[in-house]
């Protein structure tokens, strides 16, 4: 099961091939990516091992969430990526904004590796790829050294699911031979994201707990840390931190947490409560109607962003390099919705 269909579970969670017939990209973009300020070899470190990157990669693969957009957003495409199995809107497995950049470069629509069941290493090795991106990702041990048997394979830098956008821009871009142009970029999407967060002024002082439910059995609550991206990064722009999730983000390095419903009171202070589930109006009638977690402030006074499930924009709420041109502002919009 892939990242995001078990946190769909818990949550409900190409090189543009330069040489060869698929040839050097014509558009300017691709181009671009031609100019960097690399020096081959590059080394890159993470909590799985060390990737030694001989040469400037000519084939690109990446697996897991997104990692790919790396490339993309600097005029890559991968030779493979991971097949998007959640908020895919038309059945191709390729997100919306992912599928408009590969327009926009002209290139082929890399291999998607289906990672349902895990990393198809087989599939991963038939690219042939000089250079495996996964710094975003739940690789173990064993991934690692299986990829790593493939080609050099640039993981997480602590832990798993923990990797910031920022730094997975810059550990796949460094890999590339394109730091500058990855730095770049960060700076980019970094502006980018706080003119649109400046743009929703309601949002600045109210506390948002990204959460999750089940609608079967509501005596759990789970809830991402700091370490996940998607409650990481709306702190990062400046909205406040619930005590709870500054308290246990201390506490593990894991990006998600559970505790009983009947420990709600710690989520007093709490302002907005965004989760994923139906915008029918059920999600936000069911939460309502449970006599412990209706007695969270953000609950009680319906202050909830319901994403729809398994859609684009519910996908772009774990913010990315392509999708925070894409939808963004429509997020920040439902948000701000929701706190009235």
């Amino acid at each position: 099961m892939s990242r995001f269909r078990a946190l769909a579970a818990l949550a409900v969670g190409s090189a543009l091939v330069l040489t060869g017939c698929a040839g050097t990209s014509a558009s300017p973009a691709g181009e671009a990516a031609q100019g960097s300020d690399g020096v081959f070899p590059v080394t890159v470190d993470s909590a799985l091992g060390q990737a030694v990157i001989e040469k400037k990669p000519e084939r690109v693969a990446t697996v897991a969430w997104s990692n790919h957009e790396v490339p993309l957003a600097l005029g890559i495409v991968p030779v493979g990526m991971a097949k998007a199995t959640w908020g895919d809107d038309d059945g191709d497995g390729i997100l919306p904004w992912v599928e408009d950049k590969l327009t926009e470069l002209g290139g082929e629509t890399p291999v998607l590796f289906d990672e349902t069941d895990g990393i198809d290493f087989e599939a991963v090795a038939d690219t042939q790829p000089d250079v495996i991106l996964a710094a975003y990702s739940g690789l173990t041990q064993e991934d690692y050294d299986t990829l790593s048997k493939i080609a050099p394979v640039v993981a997480y830098p602590d832990a798993a699911w923990g990797t910031t956008l920022d730094q997975m821009i810059q550990l796949n871009s460094q890999a590339l031979g394109l730091k500058s142009e990855g730095d770049a970029l960060i700076e980019q999407i970094k502006t980018e994201s706080q003119e649109a967060f400046a743009a929703h002024p309601a949002l600045a002082d109210v506390a948002p707990l990204f959460a999750f439910t089940d609608p079967t059995d509501l005596s759990k609550i789970t809830y991402y840390t700091s370490h996940d991206p998607r409650a990481g990064y709306l702190h990062e722009l400046g909205m406040p931190e619930p005590e709870q999730v500054t308290k246990t983000s201390a506490e593990t390095d894991a990006f998600y947490s559970d505790i009983s419903s009947e420990n709600a009171d710690v989520f007093s202070d709490v302002g907005l409560w965004i989760t994923y589930g139906n915008t029918d109006g059920s999600t936000v009638a069911q939460l309502q109607a449970d006599p412990l977690l209706s007695q969270i402030p953000a609950i009680a006074a319906g202050h909830i962003a319901v994403l729809e499930d398994a859609t684009p924009l519910a996908a772009s709420a774990n913010p990315s390099p392509l999708s925070i041109s894409w939808g963004f502002d429509k997020y920040l919009d439902l948000l701000t919705t929701a706190v009235g």
